[in-house]
């Protein structure tokens, strides 16, 4: 039987392997038909926007290009629109069906390398689960460096925006000089929202949709000032300074707290590694002995009731160590 078992998740493995390796590197003919369509709309354009009902007819020509291009796996991914908003604010170019279908193989090898091994059975899904979720682990991971990053490239951004205003140059004009002068990722954000008032987008609109893809406290702070100086008036440039002070200020407080708990955080990964690596290293010596906490019903109780006061240290020590400025 458990031949049987292996020979089923070695060829579902390997189909999955395969069928992602197909999906994400060969393109496949609806990229080419998505093109084609996309050039005949394109050459439709003036013709079919002349007026109110060209207009219209446009419109529902485009949405039924795009509805005939909708998979299933796009139509379960637009359900779930913060998704595709994840993943722009991590920089990484995957679409959600991709995502889906990335973590789907890491749960198919993660399951197949637990029959492998000679850990219990019911490990197993526990294995191809930790697998499934390493995809959006990296993901997390590149998104809170991002954020980080664009936090601390914002003070002197802003202080380039101010010094452009004070020699007389546009807001609009500060923004593509950000662009240029500066590094990814905040000249891909302010390079963005640039790019959308050259087509015709109004200022106060593009700010504020720039606001939404990046969360960003102090981001947000600017775009409220901004909008709110452009309809009651004032020095912009002084404004821009005085944001700007106070988030250095803010981050050098966040500097020093982070020196503080360090000890904190350094004991309490010691603590919350401790367990599992205690585990393996007993698994290996001693086989048959950790093997009583799954055989007997009492070491079950022992494993869960473990677990549960591992997740609750974890979060009493985060609570402790994060401190909010």
């Amino acid at each position: 039987m458990s031949g049987i078992v292996l020979v089923i998740a070695v060829g579902v493995s390997v189909a999955s392997f395969v069928a992602f390796a197909i999906h994400v590197m060969i393109p496949g003919s609806d990229t080419t038909r998505s093109e084609e369509r996309l050039n005949r709309l394109a050459d439709r354009r003036r013709h079919q926007y002349d007026s109110e009902g060209n207009g219209e007819s446009f419109i529902s020509l485009l949405r039924s290009e795009i509805s005939d291009q909708s998979g299933l796996l796009e139509t379960l991914s637009s359900k779930l629109p913060a998704i595709s908003d994840y993943l722009d604010q991590a920089d990484v170019k995957l679409r959600p069906s991709k995502l889906f279908l990335l973590c789907v193989t890491c749960l198919v090898a993660g399951v197949f390398i637990g029959l492998l091994s000679p850990a219990p059975l019911f490990l197993t899904p526990i294995l191809g689960l930790t697998f499934a979720g390493l995809p959006i682990g990296w993901i997390a991971w590149k998104r809170k460096k991002r954020l980080e990053h664009f936090g601390n490239q914002l003070p002197g951004a802003l202080e380039l925006l101010s010094r452009s205003l004070r020699a007389g140059h546009s807001l609009n004009a500060g923004f593509g000089l950000i662009a240029s002068e500066t590094e990814a990722p905040l000249a891909t954000e302010f390079g963005r929202a640039f790019e959308e008032q050259n087509f015709g987008i109004p200022l106060d609109e593009a700010i504020e949709n720039m606001a939404n893809r990046v969360p960003n406290m102090d981001l947000r702070f600017f775009a409220t000032a901004v909008i709110l100086q452009r309809q009651t008036g004032g020095d912009l440039a002084e404004i821009l300074d005085k944001i700007s002070r106070l988030i250095r200020e803010r981050l050098q407080i966040l500097g020093q707290i982070q020196a503080l708990t360090g000890e904190g955080r350094m004991s309490g990964a010691v603590l919350l590694a401790l367990p599992p690596v205690l585990f393996v290293v007993m698994l290996k010596l001693n086989y048959e002995y950790v093997m009583t906490l799954f055989r007997d019903p009492l070491g079950r109780n022992m494993l869960i009731g473990g677990l549960i006061t591992q997740l609750i240290g974890a979060l009493v020590i985060k609570k402790i160590i994060t401190i909010k400025v």
